[in-house]
């Protein structure tokens, strides 16, 4: 019997990947995951075989993993930012879980699409903060827009995933217009696009005109909460230190 790796690989490509991610991949017989996670990786693992799938298969990526390692190979299943905040460790482990098997799952954590943002952006989450997707496709948009409600009522930093896609493209106006009702117009608001990739674009705009930027899936979107302000360029939400 071999053993699962669910390997987290940061928002880019090997540079924002820690060396336990490496060393799992290095280690593994067999690489799987989404394609454009895997493309690239596949050029700094010469020589390992990978097996690529498509958006929506995840269930049916996990059940390979499983079967692959039960025919006793090690093997590395890929998520892009951290493995388990919207990635496969959850899916992994429940289908684990359903087989009955026993095999030895290891999560292995990495750099998050909000932390990743929040460092090119300044520092815009030292206080508490939520990180909501847009996404419907798993959450009915009532749920996710009674989650934007609360947290803007709480006063948390918001942190968007998947604001806005072909199918999606009125959520994040929506998700703004609920904010405002609690927060200042000029509220800062970063705006990061391909964090960590190539072609990556940051801007910090204010809730009141947020909306004026390009904003599509590879974009996160962090709203500032009331005691966040903009310094030389930076975000900065401040944790109340005195100074």
């Amino acid at each position: 019997m071999g053993k699962i790796f669910v390997i987290g690989m940061g928002p880019g490509g090997l540079k924002d990947m820690s060396p336990r991610a490496r060393k799992a991949i290095e280690v593994a017989d067999l690489v799987v995951g989404y394609s454009a996670y895997l493309d690239l990786l596949q050029e700094h693992f010469l020589g390992k075989q990978f097996i690529k799938s498509g958006m929506t298969r995840e269930v049916e990526r996990c059940k390979l993993v499983l079967e692959k390692a039960l025919e006793g190979h090690n093997v590395a299943l890929v998520s892009s930012g951290d493995s388990g905040i919207y990635g496969m460790a959850g899916i992994m482990l429940e289908v684990v879980n359903k087989s009955g098997s026993n095999i030895d799952v290891e999560v292995i954590p990495g750099i998050t699409a909000a932390s990743a943002a929040a460092a090119v952006l300044g520092a815009p989450i030292m206080h508490d903060f939520a990180v909501i997707s847009l996404s419907d496709l798993m959450t009915p948009w009532e749920l996710i827009s009674k989650r934007i409600e609360y947290a803007a009522q709480g006063d948390f930093v918001i942190c968007l995933y998947n604001p806005k896609s072909k199918n999606r493209s009125g959520y994040i106006n929506i998700a703004r217009d609920i904010v405002m009702k609690y927060r200042d117009a000029n509220t800062p608001v970063g705006i990061v696009k391909n964090v960590g990739r190539t072609g990556q674009t940051s801007v910090i705009a204010t809730l009141e005109n947020m909306l004026n930027n390009e904003i599509d899936m590879f974009t996160v979107v962090l709203i500032g909460n009331s005691q966040t302000y903009i310094e030389k360029g930076k975000m900065i939400t401040p944790r109340g230190y005195r100074l």
